[in-house]
């Protein structure tokens, strides 16, 4: 009675350790990114996520946020080479998380940072734009996604690109928003 009891604890623990891994992401063959050119393996259990905004347009509907990725991409890889979007995740105005490299790719996002770190971009430019409670949450419901999976630490730190590069992206509201969170550090 009391091992049944027990195995019982333990499927309702391992069930709900799947549950809060249930960000959902949209796909890159969904909003209709093209594969990378290659990849390079990103560890795990790293210590940091830096935050970043596109500085670009910003999108309310996922058709728009398609488009707006798809035109990211295209920048990132035709104009500047990259084997693929900068970015690991971003997230639209529509309140979606969007797979750009995804887990376990190294991003092109933060020069020196990028092998110890994921990046995660809102798209738009945050200096005038403006973060809605629904993009806030997924940002926040990634980031956990990112621990329960291995892919961050659980001790991580938090920056804005601005911390560790000469810009001023995350943009000023995101900037404002991201010093509250429990794992930014000054």
């Amino acid at each position: 009675m009391v091992q049944s009891k027990v195995a019982i604890l333990l499927l309702i623990l391992a069930c709900s350790q799947l549950l809060a891994q249930s960000v959902y992401v949209v796909s890159k063959a969904e909003w209709g990114g093209r594969g990378p050119k290659w990849t390079v393996a990103l560890g795990n259990y790293l210590n940091y996520a830096i935050i970043h905004h596109t500085a670009g347009s910003y999108c309310e509907t996922r058709a728009q946020c398609n488009a707006v990725l798809q035109s990211v991409q295209s920048y990132h890889m035709d104009s500047l080479g990259w084997p693929d979007i900068g970015y690991n995740f971003l997230i639209g105005g529509d309140g979606n998380v969007y797979e750009g490299r995804g887990w376990n790719n190294m991003g092109a996002h933060a020069a020196e940072w990028n092998p110890y770190s994921i990046g995660i971009s809102f798209l738009g430019n945050f200096n005038w734009d403006t973060l809605e409670p629904n993009m806030i949450s997924a940002a926040q419901q990634l980031l956990q996604d990112a621990v329960n999976r291995g892919q961050l630490s659980s001790g991580y730190v938090l920056y804005g690109h601005r911390q560790v590069s000469a810009t001023e992206c995350p943009g000023t509201h995101i900037w404002n928003e991201i010093r509250g969170w429990s794992h930014w550090s000054g």
